[in-house]
Order: structure tokens, then C-alpha cells, then sequence
């Protein structure tokens, strides 16, 4: 799922992990400084009290079809609706995003929830948006509110749509072996030696662009330690070094034997494809994986929430994360903006959109669900059911954190096998600390 978008999570984090623009100067998105805005408020912004009408530029951050398409029929709707009409701005600025937002060459753009949202936030780079959320919070669960609020207590981002990371297998594997799905920790290791007798891999794994295994290390952490200690861990108020994060570690080096081993040579779509092809019996991942499989596979392919560890904290959280919209400081047409952002944040405009795009789950809780897929609405039931909603790794942290400190420590410890663990988290801290206290 991790693709150049916020629709298409893989190639937008891994964009994000060379350091979300964030790291020093970057150099100008082409075209941008033609559209720069001033960083004076225009005349038309001025006149954001009456009814709003004109053009509201959008920032789509994506060229692939799906999220293009899904896009196009959701603002023909709303200029519809309403007269606004909707100039799209079709550029990947994910690397580039401090320059894109300085330079505003659009009024609202596609964004993610949780620390990425915060940190422009924080910044004063992108609007309040609160107004917007006067009008349709109801509609929104109070998890994907929090991953929408800054340390203020106001909101920054208007929420679309989200997506699960969760154990997938195949139906036709499950009951063709006699294999119960684990609900705790000691189900799945039993699980596990069944498979390696029945000549499976148990779990499929890959971590050769280093974002991958996060997933793992977020859901074990929240297993073990639970999701307030996890949002703190990554938040820089909790140690590294703490011997909950090494129990995390030392369950994961525990896990390891079950898990396909050289996962630093495989790629999430060759681990999708053992998957596939009968080879693994299981495959812990965000749903954009689902698009590796042919028709008949998807057919065959169901899932589970990650296994209990302790009983504290159940399977009261996942990783989901949230794309959604922003607002820029300065909209050239706030009124228009907010009137756009309202109308994405309806049922009307998630349904438009996810008849092209069938990985994700309205935000929206009213949606008419009865056109989603079979995994769709087992995705909405498992979501919805969540405490906690957790963003992942590299949108719950700073990004100077994520990709150049967590991403090479995780593949160390998978290197090893799991070895070093004190080693590995004394270093965690000690760089957590510098950059934190920055």
C-alpha cells in the first residue's frame, strides 16, 4: 500500500523516510515557485465570510489512476452541489513538503493524521480547521479524531478515509489443514509448529526498504506494553531502554523462527506472493497488499486482528492509519475550502471515492457500507471495534527519527537474529535523546 500518494501508503512512506523534506533545504518542486503565494492573505481569502463560491485549489499528491479517478467523480459531485469548482494540482510533493507548503500553491491538500500532521501544525504552516470539524464531528469516532488533533486541542486535519495492518490468510489453507485462527500469542506459536510440520513458512516476511518491519514492532509493542506507552515511546517521553521495550524485542526474537527468514533481500510483494502461491501460511500487513493477489486469491483471502499477548491490553489496538486533508495557512478561497473540506469529510464524497479503490474504509460513520467488499467491511468491523488507533511507526514519530535511527536499529536486530537487544535499545535512547531534546 505504500505508493507515491496518501492513497498508496508504500512509496509514500518510503518517500517520507528519506525525510519528508524536513532535513535541510530541498530542492524546488518543478513549477512550484511559479504558483508561490506571498504569504499575504489575498483579496479573495479576505471575503471568506459570505457564501462561498469560485475555485478551490486542490493538491493531489498522486498520478496513479485509482486515486485519481476515485478523485475526479468525488469533486464533480461536489461542483455539482454546490457551483465550486475544483482546479486539481497533480504533483508528488511528499518530499518536498516544507517548500510546498511555504510556497501554498494550493488551498488544500491531501495529508496524513498523527505526528506528520502535528508537526506542521506546530509550525503554523497549515489552518485551523476545527470550524470544519463543528459540522461533521459527529460522524467520526473519537480514536480518529485524536490522530486528527494537535497538542493544542484543536483539529488540523479532515479525515477520509483509513486502512487496517492485519494478519491475512487463505481460506482454503485454513480448512483444507484444520488451522483455527489464534486469538493469543501461545494459539499463533502453536499454529506456527502445525505449518512448519505441514511444510508451510508460517508468517511471511520482508523488511528490504526498512519501513516494513515496523509494522511488526508497532503491533508487539502494544500487545506487550499497550498504545498509550507506545504513542509516548514514539513521542519521546518514554525510554528506549526501558526493559518494556526490550520485552517487546525479546518477544519479537522469539517470534523470529516462525517468521520467513533473509528479510532484508525480500520485498513486501514477494512476501505477499508466498503467501499467494501456498507457500506461508500467514501474512502480517497493511490491506494495499491485497493488490498483489489475482481475482480467485483475493476470493480465498480472509484475516485476523494480531494475537493477544497480555490480557491488560487484549487486542484493543491497531495500526490505521488516516489520510486526509489540510488547509494551507493562507487559502487564496477559505470559504470555498472549508465548504470542500466539509463535503469530504460526508459519506457521499467516501462513497464516490472507494467504488475505485477498495483497500481502504470510510472515516465517515454513516457510510452505506452495503458496496463494500467482503474485506472491506470485515476492515470497518475490525477498525471500528479498535480502542486505539495508531497511525504506524513513521507518522507517530519525527521523521529524523524514524527513517535514519528506528529503520536501520530494526534491521539490525533482524540481522542478528535478535542477539543484541541491549545493545540495540541503549543506542535507540541515546539517539532518541538528542534528537528529542533538539
Amino acid at each position: 500500500m505504500e505508493q507515491p500518494t496518501a492513497s498508496f501508503p508504500g512509496l509514500d512512506r518510503r518517500s517520507l523516510l528519506k525525510g519528508m523534506g524536513l532535513l535541510g533545504a530541498a530542492a524546488a518542486i518543478p513549477g512550484l515557485a511559479a504558483c508561490a503565494d506571498t504569504g499575504t492573505a489575498t483579496p479573495e481569502s479576505k471575503k471568506s465570510a459570505g457564501k462561498a463560491s469560485g475555485t478551490v485549489r486542490f493538491g493531489l499528491n498522486a498520478n496513479a489512476a485509482v486515486p485519481t479517478a476515485g478523485y475526479d467523480s468525488v469533486f464533480a459531485a461536489f461542483e455539482q452541489k454546490t457551483g465550486i469548482k475544483v482546479r486539481t494540482n497533480k504533483l508528488l510533493y511528499t518530499e518536498q513538503i516544507n517548500n510546498y507548503l511555504t510556497a501554498a500553491p494550493d488551498d488544500v491538500l491531501i495529508w496524513n493524521a498523527g505526528y506528520r500532521m502535528r508537526f506542521f501544525a506546530e509550525k503554523q504552516l497549515v489552518s485551523d480547521v476545527t470550524s470544519v470539524w463543528d459540522q461533521v464531528g459527529s460522524n467520526i469516532s473519537e480514536a480518529v479524531k485524536q490522530a486528527c488533533t494537535a497538542k493544542d486541542g484543536k483539529q488540523y486535519l479532515v479525515p477520509f478515509y483509513n486502512y487496517p495492518w492485519v494478519t491475512y490468510y487463505r481460506k482454503s489453507v485454513f480448512e483444507k489443514r484444520g488451522y483455527a485462527v489464534p486469538k493469543t500469542l501461545d494459539e499463533l506459536t502453536t499454529l506456527a509448529s502445525q505449518m512448519k510440520r505441514d511444510g508451510l513458512t508460517p508468517i511471511a516476511f520482508a523488511d528490504k526498504e526498512g519501513w516494513e518491519a515496523m509494522g511488526t514492532f508497532d503491533i508487539l509493542n502494544m500487545r506487550v506494553n499497550g498504545y498509550d506507552f507506545h504513542i509516548q515511546l514514539l513521542d519521546g517521553k518514554e525510554s528506549w531502554d526501558d526493559d518494556r521495550v526490550k520485552s517487546t524485542f525479546d518477544t519479537w526474537r522469539r517470534l523470529l523462527p516462525i517468521h520467513q527468514p533473509q528479510a532484508l533481500g525480500r520485498t513486501w510483494q514477494e512476501a505477499a506472493q508466498a503467501l499467494g502461491q501456498e507457500k506461508a501460511g500467514m501474512y502480517f500487513m497493511g490491506s494495499f497488499a491485497v493488490d498483489q493477489f489475482d481475482d480467485a486469491t483475493k476470493e480465498d483471502l480472509d484475516f485476523f486482528p494480531f494475537p493477544e499477548i497480555d490480557s491488560e491490553h487484549g487486542q484493543d489496538a491497531i495500526d490505521a492509519p488516516i489520510d486526509g486533508f489540510m488547509m494551507v495557512k493562507r487559502p487564496d478561497n477559505a470559504a470555498a475550502s472549508q465548504s470542500l473540506l466539509e463535503y469530504l469529510a460526508s459519506a457521499e464524497a467516501a462513497e464516490l471515492y472507494l467504488k475505485t479503490d477498495t483497500n481502504d474504509v470510510a472515516t465517515a460513520q454513516n457510510v452505506d457500507t452495503s458496496n463494500y467488499t467482503v474485506l472491506q467491511k470485515k476492515y470497518a468491523d475490525v477498525i471500528g471495534s479498535s480502542k486505539n488507533v495508531a497511525q504506524y511507526l513513521d507518522r507517530d514519530t519525527r521523521p529524523d527519527f524514524a527513517a535514519p535511527v528506528v529503520l536501520p536499529a530494526i534491521q539490525d536486530f533482524l540481522k542478528g537474529n535478535g542477539a543484541d537487544i541491549d545493545g540495540i535499545t541503549r543506542s535507540l535512547q541515546s539517539q532518541a535523546k538528542s534528537i528529542f531534546a533538539s
